[in-house]
């Protein structure tokens, strides 16, 4: 395989020089050709570099082929909306898509400049296409791209939808099976359209609806420093600030242009501290009210808030969307604007504070699978129902939110709108979001929500990963820190096991290979690979009185779920 790549990868300098490198280096050929990027639900997503197994314009050509392919099979004028974030290679690869999409007959639609991901999801719904593309690997390290495939529904593919396409890849040849054509030719013809501003502008205006209290920034003189991290949030994320009156809004200048190395943040993750690094330097002037930060293709957000002694603290995604979905209730019950069965929904490793909060004000509260495509797929249910307005908002622990159905995806533009506005109303009350998270947890509860993340690099990860969770599944705990298990999840097999009768239930849920153990007085550790990066993640909930009851609580359990990913 190594020796026809290197005759035969000419497509890209890149990738002869790299070939060259490696020559006689068997652990490097090994790494880089000992299976192919797989297509999943998520797409491909790789180390950018030579090989089968790494981001590169042939994975990216065949997978585009294939899916060309399958769209064919299905569709009679097929079309496909195609997006990019900063990340290196991104526009290359987005425009090698194209090429190869009207080659096949395949009208391609393609934005004029870097686009955050929901904007895609928005797209792909406007033009009525086939299927959307987007060119990005989130909120991974710069070595890092990938490639995820939307519905015509503007969510990511479901897994029978990706299976089928992944059928049609796995009979491209890297080399001799994809076809491409001259873009400027394509673009000439018809077969490669820039979309314009307007889709921007289009979508900015959705965003903007879900307003509750449209004049409160301006009125409480919000400040705000931001962040997009060298991606794609920068424009709209300052349009629709100002749109909403933000005024007082500073950007991070080292971190304010697209720049695929993310020279100053090597983890471009909202989720993690050192994202905020440079806007908590900024503070030393500027004693914003809020920290504001956007993942490179804008559908993450992060923030930090003032704290008592006026230092800055992060809010977790949990934290977040429990205080956004209080916010969003409360006030629109306040202002008569909340719908009879209104509908809220999270993915189930996320917090169950956001259920309790929704039983509050009477809002209907589902929980899904891991993958906001689930929550996209419960949305366009809603819609075809002719329910779409019951929609209150959907999120993600992983800093995920949407609210409105103008995306099927999680939105960081309107993420970013609503905390603000959040913010703002908050803060004209004379209280910061962290006083508010505190009343949250007076009331009902302190809920210490954990992630912890264990990595598992290469071949030999892969196969630690599956050895994990065969272990577990063969051998499951009957007790977790000193608490009896009540109920073991195994989305894989589709069924919860109360362990006092030993009776099953089924979940209800597509298959997954996650596993979930219930503890009493609602605590818990959920155990699941990561779809997109070699990892294994715990999701630990830890409830108490108190914080320090529970955040004792949740070294235990944080302890046991260290232990459960020993090999």
């Amino acid at each position: 395989m190594y020796n026809e790549w290197i005759e035969n990868a000419v497509g890209d300098p890149d990738l002869i020089a790299e070939l060259k490198e490696i020559g006689g280096n068997s652990d490097e050929i090994y790494e880089r050709f000992y299976k192919d990027l797989e297509f999943g639900t998520a797409g491909l997503r790789g180390i950018i570099g030579a090989g089968t197994n790494r981001m590169n314009i042939y994975t990216v050509g065949r997978a585009t082929q294939g899916l060309a392919d399958f769209l064919n099979s299905r569709h009679k004028n097929p079309s496909v909306a195609i997006g990019y974030d900063s990340r290196i290679k991104s526009e290359y690869f987005a425009k090698e898509a194209a090429k190869i999409l009207a080659a096949n007959g395949v009208k391609a639609y393609l934005f004029s400049e870097l686009e955050p991901t929901p904007c895609l999801s928005y797209a792909v719904r406007k033009y009525g296409t086939s299927s959307g593309i987007i060119l990005t690997a989130s909120h991974n390290p710069a070595k890092y791209n990938g490639y995820k495939c939307y519905d015509s529904n503007g969510y990511q593919m479901t897994d029978a939808e990706a299976d089928e396409a992944y059928s049609f890849i796995q009979k491209v040849d890297y080399f001799t099976g994809i076809k491409s054509t001259d873009f400027d030719a394509a673009v000439e013809n018809g077969l490669i359209e820039y979309m314009g501003e307007d889709v921007i502008e289009e979508f900015l205006n959705e965003v903007q609806k879900q307003c509750v209290n449209p004049e409160i920034c301006k009125k409480a003189d919000l400040c705000v420093i931001y962040t997009p991290l060298n991606g794609t949030g920068n424009k709209p994320v300052r349009k629709i600030l100002n749109r909403i009156g933000v005024e007082k809004l500073y950007v991070v200048p080292e971190q304010e242009m697209p720049n695929g190395n993310f020279p100053t943040c090597p983890f471009p993750n909202p989720e993690i501290k050192q994202a905020f690094e440079y806007a908590l330097k900024m503070t030393d002037e500027i004693k914003a009210d809020i920290l504001l930060a956007t993942d490179p293709d804008c559908d993450r957000v992060g923030i930090a808030v003032r704290g008592e002694s006026g230092e800055y603290v992060l809010l977790s995604g949990n934290e977040v969307g429990a205080m956004m979905l209080n916010y969003l209730l409360s006030q629109k019950k306040e202002k008569g604007l909340l719908p009879e069965n209104a509908v809220a929904v999270k993915s189930f490793v996320s917090t169950d504070l956001a259920e309790e909060i929704a039983k509050k004000y009477g809002c209907e509260f589902k929980n899904l699978l891991t993958g906001f495509k689930y929550i996209g797929e419960l949305i366009t249910e809603l819609e075809k129902e002719g329910k779409a307005d019951k929609f209150v908002m959907g999120f993600e622990e992983s800093y995920g939110y949407l609210a409105g159905t103008h995306a099927r995806d999680k939105d960081a533009v309107v993420g970013s709108m609503l905390i603000c506005e959040m913010a703002a109303y908050y803060k004209a009350q004379g209280k910061t979001l962290a006083d508010v998270m505190e009343d949250i947890y007076a009331e009902f509860g302190f809920y210490s929500n954990t992630v912890k993340s264990y990595e598992f690099d290469g071949a030999a990860g892969m196969e630690k990963m599956k050895k994990i969770m065969d272990n577990l599944r063969a051998a499951p705990p009957a007790e977790i820190a000193g608490m009896k298990v009540l109920r073991i999840g195994d989305y894989k097999s589709g069924f919860f096991l109360n362990t006092a009768d030993n009776t099953k239930t089924k979940t209800g849920l597509p298959e997954s290979n996650v596993l979930s153990y219930k503890l009493a007085g609602g605590n818990g550790i959920i155990i699941r690979p990561s779809g997109t990066e070699p990892k294994i993640k715990a999701y630990i909930t830890a409830i108490g009185k108190n914080k320090s009851d529970a955040l004792a609580l949740a070294e235990e359990l944080t302890a046991a779920a260290d232990k459960f990913t020993e090999v």
